[in-house]
């Protein structure tokens, strides 16, 4: 049906007044588009800098160097606590995601305090060489992109995976001075020197029973700062493989993650924090149910690398601090391995005893 009498309005006329109608629509189409985007823009991550030497998406072979810091004598010691520490395992059973029963995760609070805290990242800035462009932020400042290890010592920034500044600083004596206060939790202490079976180790080695001892906590200390719209997509945590320095003989491997919070959120302590978003999520394996774990100055978050799917939510109004390492296991031997051992070792000595006579002849 025609909107207008044929004989009103000639063929030419029509066109042009469509025309207009069409322009004034797409104007108007224009212009919504336009603030819709200025909306979004406002939720949206805001736009990084470009990295100076490391491009998105391509292998770069990474190595760290933390220069010397003093560390005063006090921090961090058994005489400084100021609160006991409190500790609660996650009870899978009456949490979001039941299916993980059997699986280890462990929530402490007031390991460090506020200041403790404040006094840790500083002492992390200063562990940054400042002739490095490799490991200094693109402006020059000691936090540098995030990357993720792809393996053979290769990393690659992939910030539509992992979004987020860090600060590698390797610090045995910053480690062990944690540690100490973290294993007064006898719980912790008794569940983590030895592991064997069960969903910790995974398939094959529950399947053979190997059990696992806790050699030392990894020195290397990845300290993270995520600004308004970082995150850290869902991921499991992948075990770390070596040689053990302090035992040759035998490989070591990371099974534990060790996550410490710096700073609070909202979440926690209202509005005296500044933070709003940042949790560690542990999901279900489809993502629709998660527990999260909120930030909060001094607390410790310790989880198995093994089917422990999580992220870092995207934080939404100022900045979270936090650290992670990791929990380095060797595998012990059982007693007919090592009857075997010392038997090729006996064997060993004696082909080179015998070749040693035999050159001198």
């Amino acid at each position: 049906m025609s909107l207008l009498p044929h004989h009103s309005l000639s063929k030419n006329k029509f066109i042009y007044l469509f025309s207009q109608i069409f322009t004034h629509f797409a104007i108007h189409l224009f212009i919504i588009s336009k603030m819709f985007n200025s909306i979004k823009s406002v939720f949206a991550s805001p736009p990084k800098k470009e990295h100076p030497t490391i491009k998105k998406h391509q292998p770069v072979q990474t190595s760290y160097v933390s220069l010397p810091v003093i560390i005063p004598d006090n921090f961090l010691s058994l005489s400084t606590l100021e609160k006991p520490i409190s500790n609660q395992p996650i009870n899978w059973e009456t949490s979001p995601i039941p299916e993980n029963k059997g699986k280890y995760a462990i929530v402490l609070d007031h390991v460090l305090s506020p200041s403790e805290c404040t006094t840790l990242i500083s002492l992390a800035e200063q562990s940054v060489p400042l002739d490095n462009p490799t490991m200094r932020g693109e402006d020059g400042s000691a936090w540098m992109p995030a990357l993720v290890n792809i393996g053979a010592g290769f990393e690659v920034l992939s910030p539509d995976y992992r979004r987020s500044d860090r600060i590698v600083w390797d610090t045995k004596e910053i480690v062990e001075r944690l540690w100490k206060r973290i294993e007064t939790v006898e719980e912790v202490k008794k569940d983590l020197e030895k592991v064997r079976g069960g969903m910790i180790l995974g398939r094959r080695d529950k399947e053979a029973g190997r059990e696992w001892e806790m050699v030392r906590v990894n020195e290397r200390l990845r300290f993270l700062r995520y600004g308004v719209g970082d995150f850290f997509k869902p991921h499991c945590d992948a075990p770390f493989c070596e040689k053990d320095y302090l035992d040759p003989e035998g490989p070591v491997k990371t099974l534990f993650t060790v996550h410490l919070y710096l700073n609070d959120s909202k979440a926690e302590v209202g509005d005296e924090a500044e933070l709003v978003g940042g949790a560690t999520t542990i999901f279900s394996n489809d993502e629709k149910r998660r527990l999260d774990v909120n930030p909060k100055a001094g607390r410790v978050l310790i989880f198995q690398h093994n089917g422990v799917l999580h992220s870092g939510d995207d934080v939404k109004q100022g900045v979270k601090f936090s650290v992670r390492t990791d929990i380095i296991y060797r595998q012990l031997k059982e007693d007919g391995e090592t009857k075997k051992d010392e038997e090729d070792k006996k064997s060993e000595e004696a082909l080179k005893k015998w070749a040693s006579e035999g050159v001198k002849k």
